[in-house]
């Protein structure tokens, strides 16, 4: 789900609090508590479960980043924010970092001060329709109605998308995912649009799923993935090597089973470096020998992540797709541990 790009003067406050922070890694673990800004609630990727404790693909970021940190993945305190009102929580202090659907732009990184960490989900802005309105595809959507959160990049997509193809629409504003949900469901708009992947995820808890279509057009690029305030590379190089140390553990075949067992030492040894057997690139971070081990110990790898949360097995249903391994033909590649 991707967001606000002109937030006026959000971008010199940015700038101001990511400059005057930078020392996120001693404010966490003084605190002993990570605070992670995440979705208001979209199952799959952020939402509390029954028992109120927070699971998905992008918590799993979270509890790594506190599992390296502060050795206990549990330490997280989940701040939910909207399309609106995340930007300003990291800005300001009052989140840590950003794992909540983000799109990695120009704008954002350069213009709001914030540093894209990764990417950990490759994505596209789709829609989705009732099977009953008869449509097959979004080229068919000429003066229809639309729901679309505000503060999101999505807005100018679709603004994009039906001036190129000489459409019309109608948007209806929404400030949540759950707010579109809704007003989808009542009928206030004729198609929902936002990434594709959480499209899939707000169809999967449907009562009647299968009444529900997912247009073929995918009319943008959204990769997504965590940030963090300019200003602090220390802390914005924990956040992105954490998340290539889920992604290369993958590829290594590096598991939340075996971890413990891969960490005595292994025949290789960029999994030893990772898993902190062998040299101290730990130490470079400002952290121990052992945290990646704890990060990939916290929720498995990526691999194992996607498939607990979004993948195909799951309700939500989705393939890996370009977010497989570059050895499967996908986009996921880290640079090398050493």
């Amino acid at each position: 789900m991707k967001k606000s790009v002109f937030l006026g003067t959000l971008a010199a406050s940015a700038l101001l609090a990511g400059y005057a922070s930078s020392a996120t890694l001693d404010d966490v673990k003084a605190r002993g508590e990570l605070i992670c800004g995440v979705n208001t609630g979209l199952v799959g990727f952020a939402a509390p479960d029954a028992n109120g404790n927070w699971q998905g693909f992008d918590v799993a970021i979270c509890k790594a980043v506190a599992a390296a940190v502060l050795g206990d993945a549990s330490k997280v305190k989940y701040v939910p924010t909207t399309g609106e009102t995340r930007f300003t929580a990291l800005a300001s202090g009052e989140i840590d970092m950003l794992a909540r659907n983000t799109t990695w732009t120009f704008s954002r990184d350069a213009d709001l001060k914030f540093t894209f960490t990764g990417v950990n989900y490759y994505d596209g802005q789709g829609f989705m329709v009732k099977k009953d309105l008869g449509v097959s595809s979004a080229k068919e959507l000429d003066g229809a109605t639309v729901c679309i959160q505000t503060g999101t990049t999505t807005e100018l997509n679709l603004a994009d998308f039906f001036k190129v193809n000489n459409m019309s629409y109608q948007p209806v504003a929404i400030q949540t995912n759950a707010e579109g949900e809704q007003q989808y469901l009542a009928g206030a708009c004729d198609a929902y649009t936002t990434d594709a992947s959480g499209l899939a995820a707000t169809r999967a808890v449907f009562a009647d799923p299968e009444n529900h279509v997912i247009l073929p057009e995918i009319i943008s690029k959204e990769p997504l993935g965590p940030l963090v305030r300019h200003g602090d590379d220390q802390w914005a190089d924990i956040n992105r090597w954490v998340l290539n140390a889920l992604i290369a553990a993958e590829e290594f075949g590096v598991t939340s089973a075996n971890v413990e067992e891969l960490s005595k030492g292994t025949d290789n040894p960029e999994v030893n470096r990772i898993l902190g057997s062998e040299g101290d690139l730990g130490a470079m971070i400002g952290l121990d020998k052992e945290w990646a081990k704890r990060a990939i110990a916290a929720s498995g790898n990526y691999g194992e992540i996607f498939a607990a949360t979004i993948g195909e097995s799951t309700p939500i249903g989705l393939a890996r797709g370009l977010n497989a391994q570059w050895t499967q033909g996908g986009l996921l590649y880290t640079p090398p541990f050493r």
